[in-house]
C-alpha cells in the first residue's frame, strides 16, 4: 500500500483555499455571476476547514480536528 502523507494532503487543501480566493471572477453578469459567488465561498470554506485541521490516528481512523472557533490570544 503507497504511503499516505497527511501533512501533504492538507497543504493540497490549503493551497485550494488559496486558489479560490486568487481565482478571477468569468464575464458573466446576473445571475450566473451570483451563482459562481455563493459557489466559490462555498469551495473556499471547505477547502479552509480542511486546511486549518490537525490529525491524528486512533483505532486505524484518520481522525481531523477541525476548530470551529477563530483563535482567541
Amino acid at each position: 500500500m503507497a504511503q499516505f502523507d497527511v501533512d501533504a494532503m492538507i497543504q493540497r487543501f490549503a493551497d485550494r483555499a488559496q486558489a479560490v480566493k486568487d481565482r478571477p471572477l468569468p464575464p458573466v453578469a446576473g445571475a450566473e455571476r451570483q451563482l459562481f459567488i455563493q459557489q466559490a465561498q462555498t469551495d473556499y470554506t471547505d477547502f479552509a476547514l480542511i486546511a486549518n485541521a490537525t490529525w491524528s490516528v486512533e483505532d486505524d481512523h484518520l481522525v481531523l480536528r477541525i476548530p470551529l472557533r477563530p483563535n482567541q490570544g
